[in-house]
């Protein structure tokens, strides 16, 4: 029984890896999942320069799911590549480097930086909030999605996932930009943008008033968009957005996606990635499935 798939260039000893923003960079959770069984980890997000995210409260639980506005606060790369990839590199999976930015050339310098590391693939979180255009986000526009894959790759030397907003009126129109612009794959979705109120003290449960909705009530639209991308794009996806247990994994790889990223779900369940390895592994036994490649994009 065969669960490695190859993802751009990279193989995968299955399609399971951690989603980023939800699990660090594994130490904390090294604890309670054997991060040698995953496909792959997935950092929180880095720039080149610490950033201190948004002020507090950030984090607000919904009904199936939860809010945050973090706001990428990370320590910035010098201490992500002195502590965090050294770490890493103990055990035996794939390392995924988010790198977030606030205009081209940071986004530049970080991948450029980041070009001789021990990292296996960089997702560009292109949600970030592009300073020059009055903070609106870069994956929001097509042709500022292909602008800005153009200007990572050529500093490359990982292949990239560029990982799409699902807050656009087309989600394939932004696929079609990031594979023009040469990513090699496509991560989806991010978060949706939502809002919830504190009725008693009649304020924002949120101090930015907004934040990105994540968890099992996104999960109907993400498989949507990661089909909808799979019928018009000819690199790989990796797909995301409240998968909670092995059947909601394989929902989106019968969708399209070559691999799956699980993340508000580790909050709960520590060991839920560990969990859903097994859990796939059990489907294919029980359903006489040889090679995982045959559910990838089965359905049609």
């Amino acid at each position: 029984m065969n669960t490695s798939v190859n993802f751009a260039g990279v193989t995968l000893k299955n399609p399971v890896l951690t989603a980023s923003g939800t699990f660090g960079s594994g130490m904390e959770y090294s604890e309670f999942v054997d991060l040698n069984k995953l496909g792959g980890v997935v950092t929180k997000g880095v720039a080149v320069t610490p950033w201190e995210g948004n002020p507090t409260p950030r984090v607000a639980e919904t009904t199936g799911g939860m809010l945050n506005a973090i706001g990428l606060q990370n320590p910035g790369l010098d201490v992500f590549m002195s502590r965090d990839l050294p770490f890493l590199q103990k055990y035996d999976t794939k390392i995924v480097v988010n790198v977030c930015g606030h205009s081209e050339e940071e986004y530049t310098q970080a991948v450029a930086r980041l070009a001789d590391s021990c990292a296996d693939l960089l997702e560009i979180n292109i949600s970030c909030p592009n300073v020059k255009e009055g903070g609106i986000a870069f994956g929001t526009n097509a042709s500022k999605i292909e602008e800005i894959t153009r200007a990572v790759k050529r500093v490359a030397r990982q292949p990239i996932i560029m990982k799409l907003s699902p807050n656009v009126t087309d989600i394939t129109e932004m696929a079609l930009a990031a594979q023009n612009g040469g990513a090699d794959a496509v991560s989806l979705i991010n978060t949706i943008t939502g809002m919830k109120i504190d009725i008693n003290r009649r304020t924002f449960a949120l101090a930015n008033k907004t934040g990105g909705l994540s968890g099992p009530a996104i999960k109907p639209v993400a498989v949507r968009m990661v089909y909808q991308v799979a019928q018009k794009v000819q690199i790989p996806i990796l797909g995301m957005g409240g998968i909670a247990c092995a059947e909601d994994a394989i929902e989106f790889l019968m969708a399209g996606a070559t691999a799956v990223s699980v993340g508000t779900a580790n909050f709960g369940n520590p060991k839920v990635t560990e969990e859903i390895v097994a859990g796939i592994e059990r489907y294919m036994q029980r359903n006489r499935v040889e090679d995982i490649r045959e559910l990838i994009g089965c359905v049609k």
